[in-house]
């Protein structure tokens, strides 16, 4: 599997990752069941557009969405 590392990938690469991963590249690939909306990520293209636009890596898109989303317990 190619790196998805903004370093080792153009912009392109990063928006089509982005398609195949969340298969709403098209009216076919997304069912409309708002899934994006009700966990409060809104559109799913704007969530991972500082990804897309090399600004930072999915794996801080996702740690801070779920931090925001989950509380440790005491």
């Amino acid at each position: 599997m190619k790196s998805t590392l903004i370093k080792d990938t153009t912009r392109e690469e990063r928006l089509k990752i982005i398609q195949e991963a969340l298969n709403c590249d098209d009216s076919a690939g997304c069912e409309n069941c708002s899934g994006c909306g009700v966990f409060g990520a809104g559109d799913p293209f704007d969530m991972y557009r500082d990804y897309i636009d090399g600004k930072r890596e999915i794996k801080e898109i996702n740690m801070a969405f779920i931090s925001r989303m989950f509380v440790r317990g005491r």
